[in-house]
């Protein structure tokens, strides 16, 4: 049940992926881009916890890999701010 529910969510943060990089694709916004980014990588961290025994997410390496994914997204939403108060 783990691993469908694994499978599941990694397919969800793809999709939202993909949502995001035809956003930046259009707009050429970096924001979306970071979006995209972050959630790619966080759909690869669920596709190797699944594939991978549940003794290991214990390991700082998948904490790592998340730390990494939510990183980007705060650095998407800094870095949009801070462009929207040099603009104005």
């Amino acid at each position: 049940m783990n691993t469908l529910l694994m499978g599941a969510i990694a397919m969800a943060s793809l999709v939202a992926s993909m949502f995001f990089l035809r956003f930046w694709r259009r707009t050429g916004d970096r924001f979306f881009l970071w979006f995209a980014l972050a959630f790619l990588i966080d759909a690869l961290d669920r596709v190797f916890l699944g594939l991978h025994p549940p003794s290991e997410e214990q390991s700082p390496l998948f904490y790592g890999v998340r730390l990494l994914s939510f990183g980007l997204i705060l650095v998407a939403i800094v870095s949009k701010n801070l462009r929207r108060r040099d603009k104005s």
